[in-house]
């Protein structure tokens, strides 16, 4: 796999976990909900307007692109193993931003996580 197309990867996926931990964050601000009718609308706007979910979409949207410019250059069965890497990286920094719980049993799938990507991205 060439440079650019390893950038292109890393780029998508750090993007792609970015948004999800953006995602995560605005609905820690906007709190549970459930939509019904009649609050469809009123959850919908403040949902749209939650700057941390207006990041999430920015950053879906911009991986995306990356994503296609990545995947036209690298084989998908190489290329959708490496988001992965994504979930990795999400449960780290969720641990640290948000509190959520590392065990043991968390920790040794997120080994086999790294290891699987790693003979995936020697093949």
């Amino acid at each position: 796999m060439s440079g650019i197309s390893f950038a292109l990867i890393l780029t998508g996926v750090l993007l792609n976990a970015a948004a999800q931990l953006l995602l995560k964050a605005g609905t820690n601000v906007v709190g549970h909900f459930e939509f019904h009718a009649e609050n469809i609308i009123p959850i919908g706007l403040k949902l749209a307007f939650q700057p941390y979910i207006m990041g999430g979409m920015a950053c879906y949207a911009i991986s995306l692109v990356v994503w296609i410019m990545a995947l036209s250059r690298v084989p998908v069965s190489i290329a959708y193993p490496m988001l992965s890497i994504g979930y990795v990286i999400n449960a780290f920094i969720a641990w640290q931003w948000f509190g959520e719980a590392l065990a043991a049993q968390k920790l040794l799938g997120i080994g086999f996580i790294v290891v699987g990507v790693f003979l995936v991205a020697r093949s």
